[in-house]
């Protein structure tokens, strides 16, 4: 394959987590995919000028999603990208686990402890109240190691069924190993807590996060993002929206070049993406591909919770600001260093995030009778959660945020 695959296959390993390459992947997943419900891998990448590769993963009889989206900094890996997203779904809408069907006040009387999980809940949901009986499953405490009693309702996608509790896939990852899939399940949700956190507060105090892209250049595959960016007529707006966790976090915003003098711009001319790794250049490279993920993802045309109306909107006025923000070039100190294998790096973010009372931080393995790949829900409770129907749609950090932003 020409162009990005050949320029990316000589990419370093220190830009990959993962126990195997992409190749080996592939090859113990491929087994699975019919099985899966997946029909068909698609390369989008030429739908755009961009270049950046970006595949699809088709389900046509999917209980939540039907297209899903893979994007890397090579073609290899965008197709693997794909591939283990569109499994690690197909395993969320029925998870093989087994339940048990009881209250908490019973599990608790029997010595086991339980958590409802209310932030959780659906808009219009009662809240659980002690002698509602549940399906539950079991989860792992990830820094004690200890059991935890969580409803399976919570960590299902099927959205053909009625229920109370909200259904995302924040938080849901796979990998070759459990180790993997949680270690970027636990950084998705320090990416969504922090992106919610930032969006509350006022243009301000969003201005003062927006750095200079360019001066994260220095890394070979960052330049080499950033100039097909520009050289295709596209400009990014990074912002460094880190929380107080201190796991880096950026936001990229992807806009035409010329966008600023188009008074008929669009919602859909705009598109970003995130990322959050104990490393901040791989942060920056997660929000890159993913800005162009998003894009390529509305160029197909083909995904499914993509509402026809997202297609005339205008783009909205305090979107148009936060590209008018003026950059500053210095770079932030961040507490975790980038250094490490896997598990060091995973105990590090755990670490940090129980420092600052932020537990529990629970997982659940989805699919524990398979041994090519590993599916794992990630909870963690007190962190907030991307916009979506809850009954509580914001978490006591949100709410705190708000009140020193007034």
């Amino acid at each position: 394959m020409s162009g990005a695959g050949d320029r990316g296959e000589r990419v370093p390993v220190r830009y990959s987590d993962r126990v195997c390459s992409p190749a080996d992947t592939l090859a113990r997943v491929t087994p699975l995919l019919v099985g899966s419900g997946v029909t068909r891998l698609a390369r989008i990448t030429g739908l755009d000028a961009i270049g950046i590769p970006v595949w699809n993963a088709m389900r046509p009889n999917a209980r939540s999603l039907v297209v899903h989206q893979g994007k890397g900094i090579t073609d290899l890996d965008a197709k693997v990208s794909a591939a283990m997203e569109a499994l690690e779904r197909a395993v969320a809408e029925n998870p093989p686990l087994p339940t048990r069907r009881a209250s908490i006040q019973a599990l608790r009387a029997d010595g086991r402890r339980a958590d409802p999980l209310s932030g959780l809940l659906a808009a219009g949901s009662p809240e659980i109240a002690p002698d509602t009986a549940l399906e539950w499953i079991a989860a792992c405490d990830l820094v004690h190691g200890t059991p935890v009693w969580v409803p399976r309702a919570a960590v299902t996608l099927d959205r053909t069924r009625p229920s109370r509790y909200w259904q995302s896939s924040d938080g849901l990852a796979s990998g070759n190993t459990a180790a993997e899939a949680i270690f970027h399940g636990v950084l998705e949700r320090i990416e969504r807590d922090a992106k919610c956190l930032w969006q509350l507060a006022g243009p301000a105090q969003r201005a003062r996060t927006c750095v200079d892209v360019r001066s994260y250049a220095d890394d070979p595959v960052v330049r080499d993002l950033l100039d097909r960016i520009e050289h295709a007529g596209f400009r990014i707006q990074l912002f460094d929206v880190t929380s107080d966790v201190g796991v880096p976090v950026f936001m990229a915003l992807l806009a035409p070049a010329t966008l600023r003098m188009s008074a008929a711009a669009k919602y859909i001319d705009v598109t970003h993406g995130s990322g959050a790794h104990p490393h901040p250049v791989r942060a920056l490279i997660r929000a890159l591909t993913e800005a162009v993920q998003s894009r390529l993802t509305l160029i197909s045309g083909t995904r499914d919770d993509v509402a026809p109306e997202t297609f005339a909107r205008p783009l909205p006025p305090a979107l148009r600001q936060e590209l008018d923000f003026p950059v500053r070039c210095d770079h932030r100190s961040y507490a975790v260093a980038p250094a490490g294998s896997l598990t060091e790096m995973t105990a590090a973010v755990i670490g940090m995030l129980d420092r600052k009372g932020l537990g529990p931080l629970l997982a659940v393995r989805l699919n524990p009778d398979e041994d090519r790949m590993a599916v794992v829900k990630v909870l963690a409770p007190r962190l907030e959660n991307p916009p979506g129907a809850r009954k509580h749609p914001l978490g006591a950090r949100a709410l705190g945020k708000m009140l020193v932003f007034r």
